[in-house]
């Protein structure tokens, strides 16, 4: 069941992004009054905002947290042309500040000429990494060579998509087999360019990001992109928020080894769905990369599953107020897909219907008078079994048993 809970935000304009800490215990937002709010949830669910400062000259478009190993460090990026990383400090002195926290700049990033659009941390194998994309067509990635001194980058590379970048996603792979890769979306409006997708990878020989693959079927712009988490697989899955929902599967192929060149993918598309019927702004996968959440115009956030055939469907909708999607559109809501999905497939089960993705073995029913006497199904039920033609069973083969004569063991000599 889902609980929908309203926050107070306080903002004074539109908020664009909101972003957890690795936990969920912690929330960022950042809005057009150029102000980030830091959120922490306290033992009774409630949010408290704990920090709230003005980060940039303009609208902050995007927040994110780097992973709890590096400390409490957020990231953000603005239509100012810049960057900014910030650090958590707690207060150890005595004066008035003694145990609170507050947040402090560490570094201003300031090599973009146009807006910066998107800000992301590396998967944390890769060390402190911080990637930026802009809308002049560069991405740039930083590095902290000291990760206890966070107002030293250095930028590492810098990569240019010959268009403007709205949004970029790691592979959160840590595979030895899958290098380095990131994906960047457009939401360029030049028609000259048909894919608004595209992959890097890194190279090892080069020491530099080449490009892996262009999806060309995403000729729309895209708002957002994410890599799901990779739990082991072989190949890559990528969600893309454009017009619709796209999922896409990224294949590697087998690398010759005199190839230097990055890995050629095998592009899948595995799902499409245009149920938001409007602009889709925000993909987000759960940890376990089974459920893919994403929000659009449509005022919903629309969660979409895999059964067991790799078969995609949506199996939640929540208007923006958090309350479930009631009508007669035939999609489901949230209520009935969630507390009423254990009830359906009871029910088909006794039905003979069959129960969903899931697959339950036959038993043998229970008989009048036993224990389990309780669980017969109802009459009417029962009747319309004893209805039914019974099916002959099959007996089964009679066994083939083989012997021969033992013969008797050799007499040792000397005995």
């Amino acid at each position: 069941m889902f609980v929908a809970r309203s926050i107070a935000a306080d903002h004074k304009d539109l908020i664009h992004d909101v972003s957890y800490d690795f936990h969920g215990r912690r929330m960022a937002t950042c809005s057009s009054d150029q102000s980030v709010k830091v959120w922490d949830k306290s033992e009774n669910g409630e949010w408290h905002c704990t920090a709230s400062w003005k980060t940039h000259s303009g609208s902050v478009w995007r927040v994110t947290w780097a992973h709890p190993e590096f400390g409490q460090v957020l990231a953000s990026c603005s239509f100012d042309r810049t960057a900014a990383v910030w650090e958590e400090i707690v207060g150890e002195s005595n004066d008035k500040q003694r145990g609170l926290s507050h947040w402090i700049k560490r570094t201003t990033l300031v090599d973009s000429r146009t807006s910066v659009t998107d800000v992301k941390f590396a998967p944390k194998h890769m060390g402190l990494m911080l990637t930026t994309c802009s809308a002049d067509g560069v991405v740039r990635i930083y590095e902290a060579p000291d990760v206890m001194n966070l107002s030293q980058w250095s930028l590492q590379h810098e990569i240019s998509c010959k268009l403007s970048c709205s949004c970029i996603s790691w592979n959160p792979s840590s595979s030895r087999a899958h290098p380095p890769m990131f994906a960047v979306g457009s939401d360029d409006s030049n028609v000259t360019y048909g894919g608004k997708v595209q992959i890097y990878e890194y190279n090892e020989n080069t020491r530099k990001y080449a490009k892996a693959e262009t999806l060309m079927t995403v000729t729309d712009a895209v708002h957002d992109i994410s890599f799901a988490p990779n739990l082991g697989r072989s190949f890559h899955v990528l969600a893309i928020a454009t017009k619709d929902v796209r999922i896409f599967k990224l294949v590697p192929m087998r690398k010759e080894s005199t190839s230097t060149g990055p890995t050629k993918l095998e592009v899948q598309i595995v799902a499409q769905f245009d149920n938001h019927n409007s602009q889709v702004w925000r993909v987000s996968w759960n940890i376990t990369s089974t459920l893919l959440a994403s929000s659009g115009d449509d005022g919903c956030v629309r969660l979409w599953k895999a059964n067991y055939m790799d078969n995609w469907k949506c199996t939640g909708i929540l208007k923006g107020d958090g309350s479930p999607l009631t009508g007669s559109s035939g999609q489901p809501t949230a209520m009935s897909t969630v507390v009423g999905s254990s009830v359906q497939t009871s029910q088909n089960a006794l039905n003979g219907m069959p129960a969903g993705r899931y697959f339950f073995p036959p038993l043998d029913p229970p008989r009048a008078g036993t224990r389990y006497g309780h669980l017969l199904p109802p009459s009417s039920l029962i009747e319309h079994c004893d209805a039914e033609p019974a099916q002959p069973q099959q007996q089964p083969l009679p066994h083939r048993l083989y012997s021969r004569a033992l013969l008797p063991l050799p007499e040792a000599e000397g005995l």
